[in-house]
């Protein structure tokens, strides 16, 4: 099968940062699943774990933290998916990435796809998606089916228009909470209104000043997605006693965590991968999420944070897709599709999927953007 990945940590501009090679279609076992990717989509992870490191590794690593799929094999242990499902996930970060023609993946952090969304639009959704929904409802404890308890409880979500702040804007809307979010330009402010947010702060300027302009002398949660560094005093100074922080990017520097001593205030990390790079008892945790984001983005609760799409995936568009991400003033997601879907098309489109183990014909309808399975048969 076609991967691409790469050997040297080069910048996204040079033409071997990115590399198309050949890899061994893997055989799934246990409760692993093999899917076929239709899309996927690049994040700052990408961009950190390409960049990082030295030397020349050697064999290609991989990467990719977004998918959405089609399932052809199962491992023995399998019970939420069969062959022929339409999935999405973002995957493990101590495995082979999306960025490949077939990728394994343990399903117990994996979600049905939704069915109304185009593949683009959800490729680009899993990892944003868990990292904004473990955010706010595990490590802030925020519960979502207590709206009339949080319509009186503000958040601040510093970085409201990039990948997790889409996502969390909305699901803490979605929740009841008052929603601040920051946006510093124009284009950024329309877009976390567009989302859900109540009001709007510029995270260039003092936030202390900002929200308090607002009204609000303290907000009940933070959730810091952006420069911790840079605003750990103002989150300090702004979080109200008792109340609760999470945050999902590095500090590079000491964070003085006695700043919240007298305010009893709880902090809190967020990281993804770590059920799955842990195995934690509650891995399947993820699965359940993804369940409910795939039926809030099917009966319109919330919407794909998916701004630009890149089509098809490709060494040349995953590095477009990198240099996007890498500029930070992404708004939303970039997602890069290989299947491409026409509007208002009154007879079905087929579209055969071939490897050489096993054939599958899927069937994609206008109205019903996410792909079927039609038929299965077994090949040389």
């Amino acid at each position: 099968m076609k991967a691409i990945g790469f050997t040297e940590h080069l910048p996204i501009t040079d033409s071997e940062s990115l590399v198309e090679f050949e890899e061994i279609i893997p055989t799934p076992s246990g409760h692993d699943l093999l899917v076929k990717i239709i899309s996927t989509s690049v994040n700052p992870v990408d961009i950190g774990v390409r960049k990082g490191g030295h030397g020349v590794l050697k064999h290609p690593k991989v990467i990719g933290w977004d998918a959405y799929g089609l399932v052809t094999e199962v491992g023995g242990d399998v019970s939420l998916f069969h062959p022929g499902d339409t999935v999405f996930y973002a995957g493990s970060f101590s495995r082979p990435g999306s960025d490949s023609a077939f990728q394994l993946v343990d399903e117990r952090i994996v979600g049905h796809a939704p069915t109304k969304l185009k593949p683009a639009e959800i490729g680009g959704m899993p990892l944003t998606s868990l990292t904004a929904w473990e955010a706010l409802f595990e490590r802030l404890q925020i519960n979502p089916q207590n709206r009339d308890a949080n319509h009186q409880k503000t958040i601040l979500i510093i970085n409201g228009s990039g990948g997790v702040g889409s996502i969390a804007t909305q699901l803490a809307h979605w929740a009841g909470l008052i929603v601040i979010a920051t946006a510093s330009r124009p284009e950024t402010i329309k877009w976390t209104k567009q989302n859900g947010a109540d009001k709007t702060a510029n995270h260039r300027k003092n936030l202390v000043n900002e929200v308090r302009s607002l009204g609000y002398q303290y907000v009940d949660y933070i959730l810091n997605l952006n420069d911790l560094d840079g605003h750990w005093n103002e989150i300090a100074e702004l979080i109200r006693p008792e109340g609760k922080v999470a945050a999902i990017t590095e500090n590079h520097h000491n964070i003085d965590l006695q700043k919240l001593t007298k305010k009893s205030v709880s902090f809190n990390w967020e990281w993804m991968y770590t059920k799955s790079y842990y195995h934690t008892a509650d891995m399947i945790s993820q699965h359940e999420i993804l369940e409910q984001i795939a039926q809030l983005l099917d009966n319109g609760t919330i919407h794909s944070t998916v701004t630009k799409v890149l089509k098809p995936i490709s060494v040349d568009n995953l590095r477009q897709a990198h240099q996007l991400v890498e500029t930070n003033h992404m708004i939303g997601k970039v997602a890069i599709s290989n299947i491409q879907i026409s509007n208002f098309q009154e007879s079905p489109i087929h579209m055969p999927i071939i490897d050489n183990r096993c054939s599958y014909e899927l069937i994609c309808q206008s109205s019903v953007s996410a792909c079927i399975t039609l038929t299965k048969y077994t090949g040389n």
